[in-house]
């Protein structure tokens, strides 16, 4: 099956005839991408692929009503970082701890993780981020692991171009302190 492009997707969202293979290619086309950009923020694969559930839904919903004032790809990952965003919080209530217990537990989530394949420098790597503040965090992932341009991330995360190299530079010196440090 050829790969859709992203407007035929969006067109097919809005046709009756075409709705189910369309709502295939979109997750055949965003679905992995999206998971490892939710499961960075989240850490737990279950939480990560109920998230990806939730933004897939969300998104199919409101796809036929997409302006396409921004590209499909970064209103996606608008919809799933806010998702994301909107269960940590969801869990840190559910706690009712300080942002730093949650931190604590997202790193033992991180080391009990069956699917966290990487070896001692990438959980070294990966636990020194979890420090990081949540926006420098976000910025750090989405430029360091996704390759995002920060135009695409001023889309997605509402914030002018100049803080996010700020906030990209501000984490990358806490983390050359962190791993360095330990």
């Amino acid at each position: 099956m050829p790969e859709w492009d992203d407007r035929e997707i969006i067109e097919g969202a809005s046709s009756p005839d075409k709705a189910e293979q369309a709502f295939k290619q979109l997750v055949l086309k965003y679905q992995e991408r999206l998971y490892w950009h939710i499961r960075k923020i989240v850490i737990s694969h279950e939480d990560a692929d109920d998230v990806l559930q939730n933004t897939l839904i969300k998104v199919w919903k409101s796809l036929p009503g997409f302006r396409s004032e921004s590209g499909l790809y970064t209103w996606l990952y608008r919809i799933a970082t806010n998702e994301s965003l909107t269960l940590l919080k969801q869990n840190k209530r559910k706690i009712l701890s300080p942002w730093g217990d949650s931190e604590m537990r997202l790193s033992e989530q991180l080391e009990a993780d069956p699917f966290f394949d990487g070896d001692e420098a990438s959980l070294k790597l990966q636990k020194a981020i979890l420090k990081l503040p949540e926006k420098q965090r976000l910025v750090f992932n989405m430029k360091y692991f996704d390759e995002m341009k920060y135009e695409e991330m001023s889309k997605i995360l509402h914030t002018s171009v100049g803080a996010l190299k700020a906030s990209y530079h501000h984490a990358v010196k806490k983390l050359k302190i962190k791993l360095t440090d330990d």
